[in-house]
């Protein structure tokens, strides 16, 4: 059998690089092997700007508007032929950082060509450990595929679910409680908690910190105060991971502690649970035909029941929230932990981080097309709520309840007769009406509750859609 390993153009192995690479292609640009080399080079070359800027290093000349313009350059012309250069040095220093370094220094050659300026180039990767690179680089990939990419996607999501929250805002629904018939809502309502709840999640993540540090070996300054004592060597440090966008962590050991990454993969985690529930919820809602799924579209629902069209947008958003919430899991329980100044399991685990947030944005992806190809079906709704009459029991005996707290007579045990009336049996308007018309209740409060019915029990469920923000 021939090995499909040998064909070309190459097959990608794992599903985001191949099946699905057009739904998490934007990713590619944040968090791909390439991208984490290209923030490598960007870090490298502001710290060297940093450094000339400030003529840290005594004697160092700054470098020239033009020189620094040129720099700079470099990281936004990065492209396929630096990826091939990075690669084949790496094979020669079997590290993948000092092949960037290394990499920087032909660039800076070219650039400031002068003799006298050949001293320049020890100032990249100056006083830095590997870790210094990476810990910003990381921070400010996670940074852009988050705020670029992720955070636009979910937070469109959310806003499909309030709009369509507020179109079904009064379209009563037969609510659900362990699975039986309870008290009645709308489906807006319904819809309205579920876009309640992953906005707030994504408040969280709008709030969370990238933090940074550059600080050497193990966290003292120690190479940086032998190189140059006379330094503000916090000050340098503070202002440098500050200007990157970043917040500075003062306080590390060799790598930087990666709590923010618990935090944040915590936070996005949670969002994919609530959006689990959102699919698993409409999931159910199409099975009860509450919602019609757009027909017409050429698609097949069942290899051979022509009839069917599956659900299977949301099925397939549910098993990528769970290859993805098992990642962010995994990332945020093992980021924490680092055997006393520095092991190197952070290294290999964070080069998840790309599929973990694939897997999300795949899932987003996919509910929002599901969601987009709704027709919700009050008919049905309301054919359900026209066989569940006993649904009323609850409000009937709530008001025997305040009656009889009045001293109005007769209304004793209002739980026990309503429970003899309703439980394990069908009953429809005429009994409940009949039933009612027999209670004694004052004149206006009968007629009242004469009146109900299940579609208009609903409470105050269209203003509570209001709410939303």
């Amino acid at each position: 059998m021939q090995s499909l390993a040998d064909a070309t153009p190459q097959i990608a192995l794992g599903a985001l690089d191949g099946r699905y690479r057009p739904a998490v292609s934007p990713l590619i640009d944040y968090l791909s092997e390439p991208a984490l080399n290209r923030m490598r080079v960007h870090v490298e070359v502001e710290w060297l700007i940093h450094l000339t800027s400030r003529q840290v290093v005594p004697g160092v000349r700054q470098l020239t508007d033009d020189e620094q313009a040129a720099l700079r350059q470099v990281v936004e012309d990065f492209g396929p032929d630096d990826i091939a250069e990075l690669a084949a040095t790496e094979k020669v220093t079997q590290h993948d950082v000092k092949a960037v370094e290394y990499y920087l220094k032909e660039r800076l050659a070219q650039i400031a060509p002068a003799p006298e300026d050949r001293g320049l180039a020890e100032l990249i990767h100056f006083c830095c450990t590997s870790e210094d690179i990476n810990n910003l680089s990381y921070a400010l990939m996670v940074q852009g595929a988050v705020e670029e990419v992720w955070l636009p996607r979910a937070d469109a999501l959310a806003e499909a679910v309030a709009s369509m929250a507020d179109d079904l805002r009064d379209v009563p629904l037969l609510a659900h409680t362990h699975g039986q018939p309870a008290t009645p809502t709308t489906m807006g309502k319904e819809l309205a908690v579920l876009a309640h709840r992953l906005m707030r999640q994504l408040k969280r993540i709008q709030k969370d910190e990238y933090l940074g540090k550059i600080n050497g070996a193990t966290g003292t300054f120690g190479a940086h105060l032998a190189a140059v004592p006379e330094a503000d060597w916090l000050e340098i440090s503070q202002s440098f991971v500050e200007g990157l966008g970043l917040t500075w962590n003062p306080l590390t050991t060799q790598i930087e502690s990666h709590d923010w990454q618990a935090e944040i993969y915590a936070d996005i985690a949670r969002y994919n649970r609530v959006l689990h529930n959102l699919c698993t919820d409409v999931w159910s809602y199409i099975s009860m035909g509450y919602f019609a799924q757009v027909r017409g579209q050429g698609t097949v629902g069942s290899s051979t029941m022509p009839h069917k069209v599956n659900p299977i947008r949301f099925e397939n958003a549910e098993a990528n929230l769970e290859v993805s919430n098992a990642l962010l899991d995994v990332l945020a329980s093992t980021l924490v932990t680092s055997r006393l100044q520095r092991d190197l399991t952070d290294s290999s685990m964070q080069r998840n981080i790309g599929t973990a947030l694939g897997h999300s944005l795949l899932a987003i992806d996919n509910a929002g097309r599901g969601l987009a190809g709704l027709d919700a079906v009050p008919e049905a709704m309301a054919a359900d709520l026209d066989r569940n009459w006993e649904v009323l029991g609850e409000p009937i005996q709530s008001v025997m309840r305040a009656l009889g707290a009045q001293g109005v007579p007769g209304m004793e045990e209002p739980y026990e007769r309503l429970k003899e009336l309703t439980r394990g049996q069908r009953i429809g308007q005429p009994e409940l009406v009949e039933f009612v018309r027999g209670l004694g209740l004052p004149a206006d409060v009968e007629e009242r509750v004469a009146a109900m019915t299940p579609a208009t029990y609903i409470g105050i469920a269209p203003q509570l859609v209001d709410l939303l923000d």
